[in-house]
Parts: structure tokens; sequence; C-alpha cells
């Protein structure tokens, strides 16, 4: 491969998803394990449903303001739909980024590359786990607002998040994922 087709590629997975204006986000309440709708499959949602933009302004107005949160999917605040927000811009493990964003019935058209990594999530406040994932991916979904498909590349921690986020769609926690009972550990607090 050429310097100018690697180059290119790389800034063809940095470039930023421009997303569409969206309403002003109210902060909803985070749901925790067991509940129900944090392991059911969520329906697909109308991108273009006023109450699928307002949710999609709700997830980033809430994502922002949780310490350490790169994502956040509608079930994680009860709502089964295929939604989510992602932005994993500030996170030290990221090499590609495509700045902060909402996709609708997202779904994986390519992964490669399996890596095992520690992960956590909001829905379970007491657990951390080792889940192998992907850590190349290509990604189709819809932006909030407009219905427009977008299709891009990713890799390192955003390819993870993204499947943490959609696996969330699909009714899986990484738990779901964790190679066993030993792969599973009590989250570290630091005062």
């Amino acid at each position: 491969m050429s310097d100018s087709v690697s180059q290119e590629s790389e800034a063809e997975q940095s470039q930023t998803i421009v997303m569409p204006e969206l309403p002003e986000g109210r902060l909803l309440d985070t749901v925790v394990a067991p509940a129900e709708v944090l392991s059911s499959p969520c329906g697909d949602a109308d991108p273009t449903d006023p109450e699928v933009i307002q949710l999609a302004a709700d997830l980033i107005a809430s994502m922002r303001v949780a310490p350490g949160c790169v994502g956040l999917a509608a079930n994680q605040v009860g709502v089964p739909l295929r939604v989510f927000s992602l932005d994993v811009s500030e996170h030290p493990k990221t090499r590609t980024c495509h700045g902060e964003f909402v996709l609708v019935n997202a779904e994986i058209l390519e992964a490669t590359r399996n890596q095992k990594a520690r992960e956590g999530c909001m829905s379970v406040p007491d657990f951390t786990g080792d889940v192998k994932r992907a850590t190349r991916l290509v990604v189709r979904g819809q932006l909030p607002v407009t219905g427009e498909w977008v299709e891009f590349r990713t890799d390192a921690f955003e390819a993870v998040a993204l499947q943490h986020e959609i696996d969330h769609t699909n009714g899986f926690l990484f738990l779901d994922r964790a190679a066993g009972a030993h792969a599973i550990h009590p989250r570290q607090t630091y005062l």
C-alpha cells in the first residue's frame, strides 16, 4: 500500500460525522441491570420521528454529564429503540474518532482483529469485564432528523465502544460477552 493511500484511509477514518441540529436535551436516569429492557432486543426507530429526535438529544445530554461515559443506548434510559449516542474524543485509548454522534438502527457490516479488553457500563455499575471484541469495524446507521444513512470505518477504542452500544440495542450487556465468571471483576473505586 502506498503512503498516499494509507494517509487517505486514515483521514477518511477520522472524519467527523456531521450531526443535524438537535433540540435541547434533557437529563434522563440510567436503568441498571437486571432491568428487562436491557436484556430484550430493541425495535427499529424512525429517525425522523420528533420523539426519536428528542431522544437523540436526551442521550447526548445524559452522556455528557456522566463521568467517563462514552456512549449511551436508548434502552439504558428505558426506551426500547435502536438508538445510541457515542463520543470517544476524550478517551485516552482513542485512535480513530468520528466526534460526538447519534446513530439510529445501526448495524455492523464488517468486524476484524479481535482483542480482549476491560469494559464497564453505566447499567452495570458494580462490575467490569474482560470482553473480546473486533478492533476494526465498518458500521452503518441512520442520523436522527434527516434519516440519512452513514457508513464508516473505525478502529481501536471507537470500534469497541460501537460494538458495546450496538450490543445494547440487541439486548446484550458486556456481561453476556465476557469469557466467563473469571472474566468479571468488581469495579475499582478511587477516592
